[in-house]
This record gives structure tokens, C-alpha cells and sequence, in this order.
């Protein structure tokens, strides 16, 4: 995840007559909202004061062949679900110019959190991403009116990648006073359940969460552990579990409680620890050492703004620096998410999600 020091412009015939075309024209079509971190963030971070970017080489050399402000050598889980879904790659909502939204839009910033006060000042936190999203919904309303806007939000799907930070953001620390895995859960859980719930009362119904992944197995991680060279960094752990086994507990929830309320939650926690245990079963050479960084397995963020090393060959290595994964391996995510088995029982597969309702 980022620290804080640390998926599309579509090109609509914009006239008179477009703005009146029954939004039933566009059945086919499922806009694709996207809020979070640096793990889903396309570049908004470029648009205000912060130091939390990556619009520098080497990032975005894979693919794009310039840096674009994802933190990758390539595309993020999010710009393969809007190439399955046969959308356009999703502009950042601060991108200037940015003003169509009726494929969609991203809000992640990289470093957020759920808690306002997860590096604050360096980020755009969930409830302000909320809050952008609403100024969307307006727009939508205004552009196609109430009934057709509401039918295009409530067809769309909403994807999160949130909380990493929340924890991560309490390593390296000398704090004696770290608050307990319970105590921080219950505040990012709680704050997440809110934005479910007021995207909900606006006409959202179909979401789409990520496990927290190993935090601990990161290169960030490991350089961190300094008694067992190597090792996960066991301190996070506790953190991870609670808060993965409470998002799961709380789409079942909501699911419950809320007409017409639909999920997926994407394990990712599993699918990096079966790379992680098994690389080359996966194409993989690399698990622990980050392709671009510096100090012990590349685990300090130094990739492309102060002294780092970059590997020969991106597409041997799980992750690209500290803490964020290679293109490559955002593609197997992405895939797995789209149309492998629902990791819970009532969830769905990406592809169901975005297909008719």
C-alpha cells in the first residue's frame, strides 16, 4: 500500500438529442465505480498537493509505456475488470476534463484508508471519495434525469480496495500504544458500512470487496521483521484476520438486511498466498523481493524518486516495489475475480455481476 511519505473517457455524441436518449438504450452497458487505495488508484493522486504518488519512471513502463499515476510497472485489478467488462480503462474523478460519467469514474487515492485520520492530509479518505461520488450522482440526475439515472446506479457495480492502510500505516511505529486489532477493526469496519449503506440509500446494489492480502509477506513487511530475517512480519497479522473475517461477516449481513443488495468478495489473501507458497506454479521466479526498491528485499519505497534498483525482468516478480504487486500479478487476481468460484457462500463472480440483472 502506498505510504503516506510511503478501473476511460468514454466519447459520447454529447448534443442535445444524446442527452435525451432513454438510458434503456445503454442496457448493455454497467458503469463501474471505484473507490480505495493505491492498490486501485489511477492517477488521482497526481491532482493535488501530496507526496503519495507514482507518476514517475519506472512506474507504468510495462504497459503504458509512461508513468500514469498507478502504482505499477503495468494495469491494477480494476483495468482488467473494465477490459472483461468491455469498458474503456475508468478515468480518475480529479483528472480535469473528467466530466462523463455514465461509464463510470474513480475515486481511490493512493495511501487511503477507511479512518480519516490514516495519513491524513496526504490522501483522499473513503468519506471524501463518498462525498465526490455524490457530486456524480448529481451530475447523473441533472444529465439524464432522476428515473434514468437511478436505473444506471443501480446497474452499476461498486468495487473497494480499503483498509490496508489503516493498519499498515501503524508499522514502523516505537508507539508502545498501538490500539488493539479489535478496537481498530471496529472503527474501519464501521466507517466501510456507512459508505455501503449510503451508496445503498442512492441506488447502489452491487458490490464488490477485496480481502485484506498479506500485508505482513510484503517486501515493506519483511524488511521490517528483524528477528527472523525473511520472515512475514507476524505483528500485522492479527489485524488482517479480524478485519478479513469481519468483511466477510458483513456483506452476509447486508445481504440480508438490504432488498436486492449483491456482493462478491474477492480472497485475495488466498490468492497471493498460493503464489506466494508456490511462484513458479504461477510464472512466477520472485515472491519476496520487490522488482524496484531499495534495502532488504527492496522493502523500502525508494522506486523512482530517491537510490533504488530495478530488477532485468518485471514478469519473474510478484511485487513491483514495497508494497504493491506487479502486473502481472494484478492480471491473475483480476481473472480469478471475474470468473472463478464465489470465495462465500451467496457471493458472486465478477462476470455475474456486471452481467444483466
Amino acid at each position: 500500500m502506498a505510504k503516506s511519505a510511503g478501473f476511460v473517457l468514454i466519447f459520447f455524441f454529447i448534443s442535445t438529442i444524446s442527452l435525451v436518449i432513454p438510458i434503456d438504450c445503454h442496457d448493455h452497458l454497467t458503469s463501474f465505480f471505484i473507490f480505495g487505495d493505491s492498490l486501485f488508484d489511477s492517477g488521482n493522486n497526481n491532482y493535488f498537493n501530496t507526496t503519495a504518488r507514482a507518476n514517475f519512471y519506472p512506474y507504468g513502463e510495462t504497459f503504458f509505456k509512461h508513468p500514469t499515476g498507478r502504482f505499477s510497472d503495468g494495469r491494477l485489478i480494476p483495468d482488467f475488470i473494465a477490459e472483461y467488462a468491455k469498458l474503456p480503462y475508468i478515468l480518475p474523478y480529479l483528472q480535469p476534463g473528467n466530466n462523463e460519467f455514465r461509464h463510470g469514474v474513480n475515486f481511490a487515492s493512493a495511501g487511503a484508508g477507511a479512518l480519516l485520520e490514516t495519513n491524513r492530509g496526504y490522501v483522499k479518505d473513503l468519506k471524501t471519495q463518498l462525498g465526490y461520488f455524490k457530486n456524480v450522482s448529481r451530475v447523473l440526475r441533472q444529465k439524464l434525469g432522476d428515473k434514468n439515472a437511478r436505473a444506471l446506479l443501480s446497474r452499476a457495480v461498486y468495487s473497494f480496495s480499503i483498509g490496508s492502510n489503516d493498519y499498515s500505516s501503524l508499522f514502523p511505529t516505537n508507539s508502545t500504544a498501538l490500539p488493539s486489532a479489535q478496537q481498530l477493526m471496529g472503527l474501519v469496519i464501521g466507517n466501510i458500512t456507512e459508505v455501503i449503506q449510503e451508496i445503498y440509500e442512492i441506488g447502489g446494489r452491487k458490490f464488490v470487496f477485496q480481502t485484506l492480502g498479506n500485508l505482513d509477506c510484503t517486501p515493506f513487511a519483511r524488511a521490517l521483521e528483524e528477528t527472523k530475517p525473511g520472515a512475514c512480519f507476524d505483528k500485522m497479522a492479527p489485524y488482517i484476520e479480524l478485519h478479513n473475517k469481519e468483511i466477510s461477516e458483513l456483506l452476509k449481513k447486508l445481504q440480508i438486511e438490504l432488498k436486492g443488495f449483491k456482493y462478491s468478495l474477492v480472497d485475495v489473501y488466498s490468492l497471493f498466498e498460493e503464489i506466494r507458497d508456490q511462484p513458479s506454479k504461477f510464472g512466477f521466479k520472485e515472491a519476496k523481493v520487490a522488482c524496484c526498491g531499495s534495502g532488504p528485499y527492496r522493502g523500502i519505497s525508494s522506486c523512482g524518486w530517491a537510490e533504488y534498483e530495478l530488477c532485468d525482468n518485471v514478469r519473474d516478480y510478484v511485487f513491483f516495489d514495497s508494497g504493491h504487486p506487479t502486473e502481472k500479478a494484478s492480471q491473475y487476481v483480476a481473472k480469478r475475480a471475474w470468473s472463478g468460484k464465489p470465495s462465500a457462500s451467496g457471493s458472486y463472480n465478477l462476470k455475474a455481476l456486471f452481467g444483466p440483472n
